[in-house]
């Protein structure tokens, strides 16, 4: 009996019991966590295939947020597929319901960010200026907000703000010079009370300090004052306005300026106005004179499409501000041969 209960103390045995004692208990822990896990994916799943249906709605990217601990980042990744549909009403709606669950300062600040610039981005110009505005009051410095209110500011012609804007981003070390000469520009070219002669002036002085709105002005001068621009072509860069130089009709054009200058005669040639040159180094003009020759000008035309230097984009219309990138006057323009399409093939009943 003795030996028995020996047996019973000896502390091999309390040993083995005590692990077998962790050994359930772990493998209970561990199989009650797998199946919670199992059970976790199940409906992460459910939830990933109604996202691939199209079909996921807002408080689904809550639900994920706030159930299944998905990171910050990848919701706002699913978030910004809205985007890209340009279904911004939606975006809007989901980064409006995470705004409710987030407490961390930088995530919030993100999600602020981004409303704002959905807001922008449809149209919702007040909204979006209220919302950098809030970003502005506790983070003074966030320079993504006070770029978006320049925009803002532009759109809404509000350039004294704007100008408000670029000194402040100027103090936190950014190089706003152009930015400055641009919005010179635009303040002259949307003035009621300047007369046209005066904003002639006024641009052609700002072109010779910065030629990085040489094409604003030549637009101007060739709808406003045709006479200032045949007087002072020689104060412009005119390859890089060749597009707007192109779609000029005959009676706007002085053809005694254009026969005492190489390109405007290779343009003009290409164009059918005069027949004095044979030949053009730029190969577009080129085709065009040789096909004036053989009477087939008739069919062709040329046309222009644009490139911004900055991101790259393709644009197929000429903008001061390149709506993908908002960088400023970073077209390059790119001529193409086309069809000529005449009003009777447009509006054919055949």
């Amino acid at each position: 009996m003795d030996g028995l209960f020996l047996q019973y103390r000896d502390p091999l045995v309390g040993f083995i019991v005590l692990f077998a004692i962790i050994f359930a208990v772990s493998f209970l822990t561990y199989t009650y966590g797998s199946y919670k896990e199992k059970k976790a994916r199940r409906e992460y799943r459910k939830l990933l295939k109604r996202f691939e249906l199209g079909t996921l709605k807002d408080e689904d990217y809550v639900h994920l947020y706030t159930t299944y601990n998905l990171p910050f980042d990848s919701i706002l990744l699913l978030a910004s597929t809205f985007l890209h549909k340009g279904k911004y009403n939606k975006a809007i709606s989901v980064y409006l319901s995470l705004l409710e669950h987030v407490e961390d300062r930088v995530k919030k600040e993100e999600l602020l960010e981004l409303l704002g610039t959905t807001y922008f981005k449809g149209g919702f110009l007040q909204r979006s200026k209220e919302i950098f505005l809030k970003i502005l009051k506790f983070s003074p410095r966030n320079k993504k907000a006070l770029h978006h209110l320049q925009l803002i500011f532009e759109k809404l012609k509000d350039f004294n703000e704007v100008n408000d804007v670029l000194n402040v981003l100027e103090e936190l070390g950014q190089n706003v010079t152009q930015e400055k000469t641009y919005i010179k520009a635009l303040q002259v070219l949307n003035d009621p009370i300047i007369p046209f002669d005066k904003k002639s002036q006024m641009l052609v002085e700002l072109n010779t300090k910065d030629s990085l709105i040489e094409k604003l002005v030549v637009q101007f001068l060739l709808k406003y004052d045709k006479q200032y621009f045949w007087k002072n072509t020689h104060k412009f860069s005119l390859k890089n306005c060749e597009d707007i130089l192109w779609e000029q009709p005959l009676e706007s054009v002085n053809l005694d300026v254009v026969k005492n200058n190489k390109f405007l005669s290779e343009i003009y040639s290409a164009k059918g106005y005069i027949n004095t040159v044979k030949q053009s180094d730029k190969f577009e003009f080129n085709v065009m004179i040789a096909l004036s020759d053989r009477q087939d000008i008739a069919k062709t035309d040329l046309n222009f499409e644009y490139i911004c230097s900055s991101c790259k984009a393709l644009h197929p219309i000429y903008e001061s501000r390149c709506p993908h990138c908002q960088s400023i006057l970073t077209f390059i323009t790119k001529p193409y041969l086309t069809k000529r399409h005449t009003y009777e093939e447009n509006f054919s009943l055949q």
